[in-house]
C-alpha cells in the first residue's frame, strides 16, 4: 500500500497544481496527508526545519514556501487554517526533513539517494 502511495505521488504528481502563469506548486496540506502525518502541527515542525535547510541553500525561503490561508468548512461555519504553496523544492526539501520512521518518508528519502 505504502509503495503504491508513494508511486502515485512521485510518477502522478495528482496533488499538484498549476497556477494562472503557469507555474507548479503543491499545497503543504495535501503533502501532509500524502506523507501520513496526521497533525497539522508535527507536519509544521518539518516544515519549519525544511525553511531552516533552504535558507542555508542561498534560497529565498519565501519564494519556495508561499504562506497562504485556506478556508476549512468547520461544522456549520468556516474557518482560515494556515497552508503554504510549495515548490517543487520545498516539496523535496520536506520530504528530507521529514521523520524517517514514517515509511513513505524513508522509502521517498531512499529515491532520491537512488536517482544519484
Amino acid at each position: 500500500m505504502i509503495y503504491f502511495i508513494v508511486r502515485k505521488f512521485v510518477s502522478n504528481e495528482d496533488i499538484k497544481k498549476i497556477r494562472e502563469d503557469g507555474t507548479e506548486y503543491w499545497s503543504a496540506r495535501e503533502l501532509a496527508t500524502v506523507l501520513e502525518y496526521v497533525e497539522w502541527r508535527n507536519f509544521n515542525k518539518v516544515i519549519n526545519r525544511a525553511m531552516i535547510t533552504c535558507e542555508n541553500s542561498g534560497h529565498n525561503v519565501f519564494d519556495d514556501f508561499v504562506d497562504v490561508n485556506k478556508i476549512v468548512e468547520a461544522g456549520v461555519t468556516t474557518k482560515k487554517v494556515k497552508d503554504y504553496e510549495l515548490t517543487r523544492y520545498a516539496c523535496y526539501l520536506i520530504v528530507q526533513n521529514g521523520d524517517p520512521r514514517k515509511e513513505v518518508i524513508a522509502i521517498l528519502q531512499y529515491k532520491h539517494i537512488d536517482k544519484k
